[in-house]
């Protein structure tokens, strides 16, 4: 089975008549995404191989059912484009955009919370739901890495994850739904809020977390694996290992400081709390057999 996304999903893509916004638009309908219309103010009447588009959400609901949102809009336009979405009653919102200023960060997972909406990222890849449908920026070779199965993967990474990924396949393992959470500071959705989605379902046997280091997001997975809020076997990859403290990682959210937030310690910690945990990506598969037991 899949969370967050099937063809089921009716998807709304705003920012849809760009150049990334039609480039990645042809690629998510091209994997089974059920798009329906997409929204650029200003050009009301066009259209994107056929999908409709409309100058605000609020047009295009008037013709076209929709439950998803995908954001292909500039940093500084997002907080207004999940506003939109959430005010349409959209409860499921994923964003690209890198470089969404701090405190607009901050307002946009209070209001998320406050609708009781997943908004997934900034700064993320996106999320697929293997031989389902994506929402996002997964390259066109997907489908050799991303087969369908029963692991769910969560990351904050976008590369690290296309090498992590080929090795739970190269394992003999497939992709149930994999979510990326992002990489900035402040990610809309956390890791331990993704947890129960696995958790819920059936078709998830075991998950793998690509983290980071920078932030507590690793640490809280640990802490509801000792609590028993999850209870499925989990393998964790943790990148930056060796970097020094104090100095920001590719990622903005990938800097640790003052103690916390090392990947020393969120090792430690999700290794005490029973989880696997690798030393690099070539052994997440044989990790995954071992928890699974096959």
């Amino acid at each position: 089975m899949s969370v967050y996304i099937t063809r089921e999903n009716k998807v709304l893509i705003q920012g849809m008549t760009g150049q990334e916004g039609s480039y990645w638009t042809r690629h998510m309908r091209d994997l089974g995404t059920n798009v329906v219309f997409g929204v650029t103010p200003g050009k009301e009447g066009q259209d994107v191989d056929g999908v409709p588009v409309f100058h605000s959400i609020v047009n295009g609901i008037k013709a076209f059912e929709a439950d998803t949102a995908m954001l292909f809009v500039p940093p500084k336009f997002t907080k207004d484009a999940v506003f939109e979405a959430l005010d349409a009653g959209i409860k499921k919102i994923v964003t690209v955009a890198e470089g969404v200023p701090l405190q607009e960060m901050l307002q946009i997972r209070k209001a998320a919370l406050s609708c009781g909406a997943m908004v997934l990222g900034g700064n993320t890849s996106g999320v697929i739901s293997a031989g389902e449908a994506m929402l996002g920026m997964f390259p066109y070779w997907i489908d050799r890495v991303y087969k369908p199965g029963t692991i769910g993967v969560m990351t904050r990474s976008g590369s690290l994850t296309n090498e992590v990924t080929a090795e739970v396949v190269k394992a003999g393992f497939g992709l149930s739904t994999l979510i990326g959470v992002g990489g900035d500071q402040v990610p809309f959705t956390r890791f331990v809020e993704v947890l129960p989605l696995y958790q819920a379902d059936p078709g998830t046997k075991a998950v793998v977390m690509v983290g980071e280091l920078g932030g507590s997001m690793e640490e809280e997975v640990a802490e509801a694996i000792a609590a028993g809020f999850f209870t499925k076997p989990l393998v964790a990859f943790i990148g930056g290992r060796t970097a020094p403290e104090g100095k920001r990682m590719g990622h903005a959210g990938a800097i640790a400081g003052g103690g916390r937030g090392t990947a020393k310690g969120k090792v430690e910690l999700l290794e005490k709390a029973g989880a696997g945990v690798a030393k690099r990506p070539s052994e997440v598969g044989p990790l995954l057999r071992q928890a699974l037991g096959t």
